[in-house]
């Protein structure tokens, strides 16, 4: 009987009675996972590759761990041209994905959570045999063999695999299709890599208007039209001291009040006239960070924000956990979110940065920081996080153990660049009318790739389906 999805042209047969016998006489050989040092091998040294050298289609021998000098390779697990590698171990999007090696360095090898092997020349084309294990019919069939009881950490077993069924056709008929789906994987590999230059110029883009934001070149200063209308103005500096009056007259917290860090400016660029350095405690009310009692979830109710939901400039929404109310109430005794606030992912994925937006009601755990800014100052403050100024001072103050965190003691050291108020509303709607129509742009971009992915989905499906 022909399986689904596969033409009755075609020969049906099992994947194990199309390979090649390897040097010690098995067909599928899966490989060796040692403690090894995390980072990558020299080229006079052996690696162990990591399962992210495998992407769909493409080789990346470069993403491997060097192996220990005090241990022995083994040269036949070392990775050569003309094998195909196969994740059989990780999350469901990541376990069976496989490539045809074209060209690799000397001195990689396969880790345990992936299998090599090699088409049999006399039955089968390895670009036919990578082809195929490229198309949906494929992928869905793996998908099928997979085992394990969560989606983070499935495997493929050697049993499973080997009886993978591929349609076969004569080496000549291989030839043809082989050709006909390279000239047009070429076409769209061109388009793509066109939209991905494209992509990389926004991130670029993106980052010079933050840049320019925080130095005080994307508006006219303050200083600047004071000048030319010969008027006063209230400098940062000023906005500086009224802001720390403020938070002097308002202290309701426990115990004596206490004057905030300051910055350390020593390694910080100079500003514009008009413009001073603050830290970021003492802008703000308060610096905390979410719930650290592991909260109790609920099938509906509060949102539940973690890391994964701060992008930089918005919240995603699409995957939240929720609270019951009495959870947010217990919560909410040490901690409400208002809109203005700004969120800070402080752990693991480190420094992204958004607003709390109005009207929507949600708590947080403790990989959020938040910072209450005075002075309706949210907007700029968020701008000034996600700038190359605060992310490098970000990078250099974060802690790096098993993931990244940087703690609420140092971010409110963090060194704030403070333009007048008038001038960081200005800053604020010029880089919001900039940045939204690069967001447009990148969402174009991103609809075209999946696109074509879409597209490069149907030829294979067509080449393994025509008559």
């Amino acid at each position: 009987m022909t399986p689904p999805g596969i033409s009755s042209s075609f020969e049906a047969v099992s994947i194990e009675t199309c390979l090649a016998e390897l040097e010690d006489g098995r067909k599928i050989h899966q490989g060796w996972s040692p403690q090894c040092d995390k980072s990558a091998a020299a080229d006079n040294e052996w690696g162990v590759l990591k399962t992210t050298s495998i992407q769909a289609g493409r080789f990346e021998p470069e993403h491997n761990k060097r192996l220990p000098a005090k241990l022995s390779p083994r040269p036949h697990l070392e990775v050569r041209a003309g094998d195909i590698l196969l994740t059989c171990a990780g999350p469901r999007h990541r376990c069976g994905v496989s490539c045809l090696v074209r060209r690799t360095r000397a001195r990689v090898m396969i880790s345990g959570k992936m299998y090599r092997f090699r088409a049999n020349p006399e039955r089968i084309r390895p670009e036919y045999l990578e082809a195929f294990l490229q198309s949906e019919t494929a992928r869905q069939a793996i998908d099928r063999m997979k085992t394990g009881i969560s989606d983070s950490g499935l495997n493929l077993t050697h049993d499973r695999f080997r009886q993978l069924v591929i349609p076969l056709v004569p080496i000549d008929e291989q030839q043809r299709i082989i050709a006909q789906i390279e000239k047009q994987f070429t076409r769209l590999d061109a388009g793509v890599a066109s939209l991905k230059r494209m992509q990389s110029a926004l991130k670029r883009y993106r980052a010079s208007v933050l840049k320019a934001a925080c130095e005080g070149r994307l508006v006219p200063t303050e200083a600047e039209l004071a000048g030319k209308e010969n008027c006063s103005y209230e400098s940062g500096d000023a906005l500086l001291q009224r802001i720390l009056k403020e938070r002097r007259e308002k202290w309701n917290g426990k115990g004596k009040y206490k004057e905030p860090v300051k910055s350390n400016t020593a390694d910080l660029p100079r500003l514009p006239e008009g413009w001073t350095w603050a830290s970021a405690e003492q802008i703000t009310r308060m610096i905390t960070d979410g719930e650290h009692i592991t909260p109790q979830r609920s099938e509906s109710g509060i949102l539940l924000l973690s890391a994964r939901n701060i992008l930089d400039g918005r919240l995603a929404l699409a995957d939240v956990d929720y609270v019951p109310q009495s959870e947010y109430d217990r919560i909410a005794k040490r901690l409400v979110i208002e809109p203005g606030d700004v969120l800070l992912s402080c752990s693991g994925s480190v420094g992204r940065s958004a607003v709390a937006p109005d009207a929507l009601v949600f708590t947080l755990v403790r990989s959020v920081a938040v910072l209450k800014p005075l002075q309706q100052m949210g907007k700029y403050l968020s701008l000034a996080l996600r700038s190359p100024l605060l992310q490098q001072q970000i990078s250099r103050k974060k802690t790096q153990t098993a993931q990244a965190n940087i703690f609420q003691g140092k971010i409110k050291t963090l060194g704030v660049p403070l333009p007048p108020l008038a001038e960081q509303r200005r800053i604020v709607t010029d880089a919001d009318r900039r940045l939204s129509v690069i967001e447009e742009l990148e969402s174009t971009i991103s609809t075209e790739v999946q696109r074509a992915n879409r597209l490069r989905q149907s030829l294979l499906q067509e080449a393994f389906a025509e008559n």
